[in-house]
């Protein structure tokens, strides 16, 4: 069984205006999944450092920051990150360029789990539709091109407010969508902007909003998770 979560930490400022990195490892810790897919990790402009320290991560909490190495003082690329619990071997990574009409890129990691590999996409997709669409479309190009193919998890901020159509058409040709359920605003959720999108060898057996007080005060989104069935 694999537990996946993903979440738009919005560069770590919470909803009282305050920015709190460690409020955000707190709630990491409360997740308790075996990999995290992270948005808004980075500062936007300037030399886009990260608000959530490497090393701060490994040394309070139990997971591991992939590292992609774009900049020196980022964790990520246009602020999605991965991280994957101690233990998990990361055997690959790399970004996936897409379109923009404002800066968008996704992260990606090949993760040896228990015996197998999993392919883990992080994303964040842009506020046109017509954008998402095409940044849509380029994800999973991208994963059509890969010689190897595994088990795959798509997960993150899709910016996506209608249930079907749109972006989420592109990924449901070949993959299950998983709506966890509300998870913006924090304070008050009512849209299913985050979502995890999986291969269909993966069974979901469960799924849902991370919904405690921390998380209400952590970021605008609330973090939400799947745990996965592995093929045999």
């Amino acid at each position: 069984m694999l537990k996946v979560a993903s979440y738009n930490i919005r560069k770590s400022l919470g909803t009282d205006r305050r920015r709190r990195p460690d409020r955000i490892l707190g709630i990491l810790e409360e997740i308790d999944a075996d990999i995290v897919a992270l948005q808004e990790v980075d500062r936007r402009f300037g030399e886009r450092a990260t608000t959530l320290d490497a090393e701060v991560i490994v040394d309070k909490t139990r997971y591991m920051p992939v590292r992609f190495g774009i900049r020196q003082l980022s964790l990520g690329w246009h602020g999605n990150a991965l991280l994957v619990r101690k233990g998990v071997e990361v055997i690959g990574q790399q970004r996936i360029e897409l379109p923009f009409f404002e800066p968008r890129g996704a992260v990606m990691a090949d993760i040896q789990f228990e015996g197998r590999t999993i392919r883990v996409v992080g994303m964040h997709l842009g506020l046109l539709g017509n954008w998402r669409l095409k940044q849509a479309q380029a994800v999973v190009a991208h994963l059509e091109r890969l010689e190897a193919r595994m088990p795959t998890v798509i997960m993150g901020d899709l910016n996506q407010w209608a249930n079907d159509g749109g972006c989420l058409a592109q990924f449901a040709i070949h993959h299950n969508i998983i709506a966890p359920g509300p998870s913006f605003h924090a304070r008050r959720p009512m849209l299913q902007l985050d979502r995890i999108i999986t291969s269909r060898d993966l069974a979901i057996e469960a799924t849902g909003v991370h919904h405690t007080a921390l998380a209400r005060t952590g970021s605008d989104h609330l973090p939400v998770w799947a745990r996965l069935r592995l093929p045999a």
